[in-house]
């Protein structure tokens, strides 16, 4: 998805009320295991530094996909049209991969200029194992069956979007927040923070989106 064209502010608000007034998917189980892990560590409340852990690992499945796609290309080149296919597909998981690493971007530099303090382990060296499993029950799962890796994927980023505009509900100080960023080139400009995670949010719900209708095609179709 790009972020070349960005919906003004009133629709960017529209967006947020159309998913705080949606029901959350009905997460499977190592979704809830996720998510519940999540919040045993990095405790229940919205915060800027647990939605980085969030995005740290939301970039891994898209490059589990990427691995896979790069194995089947190693055996199917020789079919020029089946290559083409896995090669969008790769590309499309690349984008979503660089869309999920702006995000990460902007919270890391959000959280250095407010100062908040973060335990290394909890803030560095955990998620990073949380990414590795993550990683590779993302990656076996797509080898056994894609669309539960599919539907795996679909849980989290539904769950992120949800998070993400609960998150600017509870904090009607964002709207007057000014929103300023070494990455507005590349992500875009906004007015206020308010408007920046909304727009988040509103990116993860289009990866769920694109998550729900490759469950219903086969691999690289």
């Amino acid at each position: 998805m790009t972020v070349d064209v960005l919906p003004s502010q009133v629709e960017l608000s529209d967006e947020q009320d159309k998913t705080l007034s949606s029901e959350r998917r009905r997460y499977g189980f190592l979704a809830k295991l996720l998510f519940r892990g999540m919040d045993l560590f990095y405790g229940r409340r919205r915060t800027l530094s647990k939605f980085k852990v969030l995005e740290v690992i939301a970039r891994v499945p898209y490059q589990a996909w990427e691995h896979v796609a790069y194995v089947a290309m190693t055996h199917k080149y020789s079919q020029p049209d089946f290559a083409r296919r896995i090669f969008e597909f790769v590309d499309e998981s690349r984008h979503q991969q660089d869309n999920e690493q702006w995000h990460l971007l902007i919270l890391e530099e959000m959280v250095h200029r407010e100062g908040i303090r973060e335990d290394f382990f909890l803030h560095r060296v955990l998620p990073q194992f949380i990414a590795f499993f993550y990683y590779h029950v993302s990656w076996i799962l797509y080898v056994m069956n894609p669309r539960w890796s599919y539907q795996l994927n679909a849980d989290f980023e539904d769950h992120a979007e949800h998070e993400y505009m609960e998150y600017v509900r509870e904090r009607p100080e964002l709207e007057q927040t000014p929103f300023e960023s070494a990455f507005e080139q590349d992500y875009g400009c906004f007015e206020n923070q308010a408007d920046l995670f909304r727009r988040i949010g509103l990116d993860e719900r289009l990866h769920k989106l694109e998550s729900l209708e490759r469950m219903e095609r086969p691999r690289f179709h």
